[in-house]
């Protein structure tokens, strides 16, 4: 009979597997908070077939062989010179839900390997205006991602919309025409309040439908099969060079072209199904699935409510359901008919409210892209959209708070103004949320791993 000691073990490593999967076999894992989930870990890039073997790696353990893990960490100490520990995937949990695919690699090994072997750094300008190319070219709508990106967009736009409604006839009072402040800023408004809620509820579906397993979109071929030449290959092969290419075989959701709501699930080889059937024979509140509405109450427990990501998610459901009060107030009808109270009760206050939701999701956003809860990362993408938001939430928020103040031209001049300034940082964000959506596979450079690798000395 288990003992209580064991009965806990159980329950940490279900808790660690659910989600993570052997993911969480990662030796250096960080985040920017301990009593919260992991953000960040990193993985050596792992060479063309050594991904089916690790699932594997429990049952070869038991029958007394040598695990995976350590075949793969003799083999680096016996050959140093191969790519391993200069090639890292780093894996993200802002971009296992944007279905998205992180490598570094060093300098000294790019140049070493050259263009063939490893592809140019996504940051660059010239890979930087192809992934603006993709804006105009590509429109992957089964991506959920992608679709929240572009929905934030098209809200984003009627909001700049509406702030020149409202916020031009106060600076330039020649440009005002009948009914622009009243009916022009009131519908769109309400319209642009309507798209916020819907793209939150798209966000809230991304954010319970994050990859719940080891999937890697990087993988290092070796030379020796892609050489023409018999004599290169085996130059190649005694070298050690490995060929970067990204892997077709991972199974986010996002990949899937069939549709948007419902995605089959993909054939996995025998080793990964078996361990999977272990794992669901020991707790069947674990069994994967391909999509899912809403999380069950044992996922709640003990993922959810410590995920960054799910929480800020949730802050921009609330705060955009709240906001939406206000723009159906502010319809012209809703608005004519309330008292000075009943205005500053269900206009203005649901505005402070939905605002400071606003603000704390995007403060989390923030904090998830973070190696420490202080310290800025404005070398992530992610960073960016976060930070943006952030000032749109302070210019909505800013808008109502002022908006208490009554009807004095100082006032409304300082909240149309608020409004304005916010809804243009909200359209930066979401344009950048929408160039992140396309770009899957990023491919960072550095000058030297530890420069991504410091986190080991947070694990």
């Amino acid at each position: 009979m288990a003992t209580s000691e064991q009965r806990r073990g159980s329950r940490r490593r279900r808790r660690g597997e659910h989600f993570l999967g052997r993911v969480g076999a990662a030796r250096h894992v960080a985040g920017p908070v301990s009593f919260l989930n992991p953000t960040t870990r990193l993985l050596p890039v792992e060479r063309e077939g050594e991904a089916k073997t690790i699932a594997g790696g429990a049952k070869t353990a038991a029958a007394g062989a040598e695990s995976p893990p350590r075949e793969r960490e003799r083999e680096r100490e016996q050959h140093p010179e191969r790519a391993q520990g200069e090639v890292y995937h780093v894996w993200r949990s802002r971009d296992n839900r944007k279905g998205r695919h992180s490598v570094a690699v060093t300098r000294a090994y790019r140049d070493r390997a050259g263009a063939d072997e490893v592809p140019p750094a996504t940051d660059a300008l010239r890979p930087c205006l192809a992934g603006v190319g993709k804006m105009f070219a590509r429109f992957p709508v089964w991506d959920v991602s992608y679709d929240v990106a572009v929905v934030f967009t098209l809200g984003s736009v009627v909001w700049v919309i509406n702030a020149f409604f409202v916020w031009l006839p106060l600076a330039a009072p020649g440009t005002e025409f009948p009914g622009e402040t009243t009916m022009g800023g009131g519908v769109t408004a309400c319209v642009g309040a309507t798209i916020f809620e819907f793209g939150s509820v798209l966000l809230m579906l991304e954010a319970v439908n994050e990859n719940r397993s080891d999937c890697f979109g990087w993988a290092l071929e070796d030379a020796l099969e892609r050489r023409r030449s018999a004599a290169a290959a085996a130059t190649a092969h005694a070298t050690g060079r490995f060929v970067l290419r990204q892997r077709a075989d991972c199974s986010h959701h996002h990949r899937s072209k069939w549709s948007l709501f419902h995605h089959p699930r993909q054939e996995t080889d025998a080793a990964a199904a078996d361990e999977e059937a272990a794992a669901d024979e020991e707790s069947p509140k674990t069994q994967a699935r391909t999509w899912s509405w809403w999380p069950t109450w044992y996922e709640l427990k003990t993922h959810y409510f410590r995920d960054i990501g799910f929480l800020a998610c949730s802050s921009q459901m609330f705060g955009a359901t709240v906001f939406w009060i206000s723009g159906f107030t502010g319809l012209p009808p809703v608005l004519s008919s309330l008292s000075v109270p009943a205005q500053n009760g269900i206009f203005w206050l649901p505005q402070v409210i939905g605002g400071t939701g606003f603000i704390v999701s995007s403060l989390l956003f923030m904090l998830e892209t973070q190696k420490k809860w202080w310290l800025p990362a404005p070398k992530v993408l992610g960073w960016h959209i976060g930070f943006w938001n952030f000032i749109g939430a302070l210019g909505f928020t800013a808008c109502g708070a002022v908006g208490f103040g009554g009807t004095r031209d100082a006032i409304q001049y300082a909240s149309t103004l608020s409004t304005f300034i916010g809804s243009w940082a909200f359209l930066i964000g979401s344009l950048i949320q929408w160039y992140e959506s396309l770009d899957k596979y990023p491919l960072t450079a550095v000058d030297k791993m530890s420069d991504i690798a410091r986190i080991e000395s947070m694990s």
